[in-house]
């Protein structure tokens, strides 16, 4: 480094630790290798590996949405069979009355 310029900032790379947190709730096999990967940027950006610390940020990106799009799915299915299942036994119940 030169004197007289002053030292270039370090890029911050957001990890994505938050949604991947947000995803175990979801969908936890699929929220883990997102843990795994956020937890790799930050030691890549302190020895200056940028392109790791991206390229692990990408993954982390990456199975954290799949965790997030296949959970609400999967959630949304549920809750679609037990509205089901509760018509279905609501109008029994109606029928078996009225005999």
């Amino acid at each position: 480094m030169q004197p007289g310029y002053p030292s270039q900032q370090p890029q911050q790379i957001d990890n994505n630790m938050t949604m991947s947190i947000v995803a175990i709730f979801l969908c936890w096999p699929l929220a883990i290798p997102a843990i795994i990967n956020a937890s790799k940027v930050n030691p890549a950006l302190q020895q200056g590996d940028y392109a790791g610390a991206q390229a692990a940020a990408a993954e982390s990106k990456k199975w954290s949405k799949l965790a997030l799009i296949i959970g609400a799915c999967l959630w949304a299915v549920s809750i679609i069979c037990c509205i089901i299942y509760f018509v279905v036994l609501a109008s029994a119940a109606n029928s078996a009355s009225s005999y």
